[in-house]
């Protein structure tokens, strides 16, 4: 996926300088930071690259250039920044990569079946409402938050397996579990918030 941008002075790797001038910016996340297209990713790398990436098309190196120049690395950096929140999160990694691979990621009316994920589902839940009444609410809250990581992490390993296999329709059916269980992460945040104040 590539689309042309106008030229610029320095150019990230992954990118591409035609005969006419013109910037080949990939739009692909992985051809950005030069790593991989897999779902491995080295994240101590993809940090430093990163940080490598913001200095590099930075706005306010561009402030004396032209209006052209600036509107490039304005929408650069936002590029950069959404590629970085995209391969740093292993839930957004998943559905990234699916996408890359034509697999519509937002419907999740496959999972519904599932009648294990579904009880699992309703427990986690109950269990989070109950701990405001429950006698040591910290313990518990601990207990569960986990529990729903070890779920998640064993979602991930799931996933890789899966994708690395090129079983693509069960990776998309891990990958809407595992944006159930990201949202219930938050959900542990929110009440752990809860529990401070009280």
């Amino acid at each position: 996926m590539w689309r042309e941008l106008p030229r610029i002075d320095e150019l990230p790797n992954g990118s591409q300088l035609q005969s006419d001038g013109k910037l080949k910016f990939s739009d692909n996340f992985f051809e950005i930071f030069a790593i991989p297209q897999a779902w491995v990713v080295d994240l101590n790398g993809l940090n430093i690259r990163y940080r490598a990436l913001q200095q590099e098309f930075h706005p306010d190196k561009y402030s004396t250039k032209s209006q052209i120049d600036q509107r490039l690395a304005v929408q650069m950096t936002s590029l950069i920044n959404q590629a970085f929140e995209t391969l740093k999160c292993p839930l957004k990694r998943a559905q990234y990569l699916l996408e890359l691979s034509n697999i519509d990621t937002d419907q999740e009316t496959h999972i519904t079946t599932d009648g294990n994920f579904l009880m699992q589902q309703i427990e986690l839940r109950e269990g989070l409402q109950d701990i405001f009444n429950h006698k040591e609410p910290w313990e518990m809250l601990e207990r569960m938050r986990r529990e729903i990581e070890d779920i998640y992490l064993n979602l991930q390993d799931s996933f890789q397996e899966n994708y690395q296999k090129g079983s693509l329709g069960d990776a998309l059916n891990i990958t809407a579990k595992m944006q159930f269980f990201s949202k219930l992460l938050i959900e542990v945040e929110n009440v752990e918030a809860e529990l401070e104040d009280m």
